[in-house]
């Protein structure tokens, strides 16, 4: 059950309309944020926190992650931060097994981390397709094998894949990236089959275009008007516009929903 919402003025947490609401189902949850220190992710790390969930989250931005923690000093379990290079899975591994030990198990793990780094077709070498699969697929399925047995002993839990709505558009100079958002949905609807009957689902969150430092660093003023008249509304979107949505898919008031994707993009098109 959704409670009533409640006044908020922090818009990094709670986006434009300084609302949020608050779900009693992930208060003491354990949660697993990859790529938590900045832009979404952060924004993730903090609205999971502010549920009163007991969050662990992982990033190769130290200092990003380390200024992230100590803002958040006045919640309830203050965040766990580690560094980890996703595309190490002997580091994923040991790391996510440490993380599981000091939260007590794992419920929720939003598979955020990514990079859309921009490259022509001509610029792709052999080793630069491997990187980039690394980067933003692999460690998807990695990250989700490694919590489903602590899922599977608890008797549930909520996995959130990052798709992107790039793809979708088709964007240019991205092709490796939205190779690899493709697939995520894929990989999204075979995991939540393998893994229903377990009570796990499984989701993907497909963002627009939103908000923050690295995506400023793409688009110039006159870029992001052009892309808000291309949305259905206008604004643009923000990190906490995103966690509103994986909020409501990690909570048991989705407890049926599983295998699809989820949109946040005001429309895009």
């Amino acid at each position: 059950m959704i409670s009533p919402m409640e006044n908020d003025v922090n818009e990094t947490t709670t986006g434009a309309q300084g609302w949020r609401a608050r779900y009693p189902s992930l208060r003491g949850k354990r949660v697993i944020v990859t790529g938590g220190g900045s832009g979404i992710g952060a924004g993730l790390v903090e609205a999971f926190a502010r549920q009163g969930a007991k969050v662990g989250f992982v990033d190769v931005a130290d200092a990003d992650a380390q200024a992230l923690v100590a803002r958040l000093s006045d919640v309830e379990h203050a965040p766990l931060f580690r560094h980890l290079d996703l595309t190490d899975l002997a580091a994923l591994s040991d790391v996510f097994a440490e993380l599981q030990g000091a939260l007590g198990g794992v419920d929720v793990l939003v598979n955020n981390a990514a990079n859309d780094d921009r490259h022509t077709i001509a610029e792709v070498t052999p080793a630069y397709w491997d990187e980039r699969m690394n980067v933003n697929l692999r460690h998807q399925f990695f990250a989700a094998q490694a919590v489903i047995p602590a899922m599977t002993a608890a008797g549930g839990g909520s996995i959130v894949n990052f798709g992107s709505i790039s793809w979708h558009l088709g964007l240019e100079n991205l092709i490796l990236y939205q190779t690899a958002k493709a697939a995520i949905e894929g990989l999204t609807r075979s995991l939540a089959r393998d893994l229903g009957r377990e009570n796990i689902r499984v989701n993907a969150v497909i963002p627009g275009n939103v908000k923050t430092p690295r995506q400023e660093k793409w688009y110039t003023p006159e870029g992001e008007a052009e892309i808000v008249a291309a949305q259905c509304l206008d604004g643009r979107i923000m990190p906490a516009d995103i966690a509103a949505l994986v909020l409501f898919l990690a909570a048991d008031d989705a407890r049926l929903c599983t295998g699809h994707n989820y949109w946040m993009d005001a429309g895009w098109r």
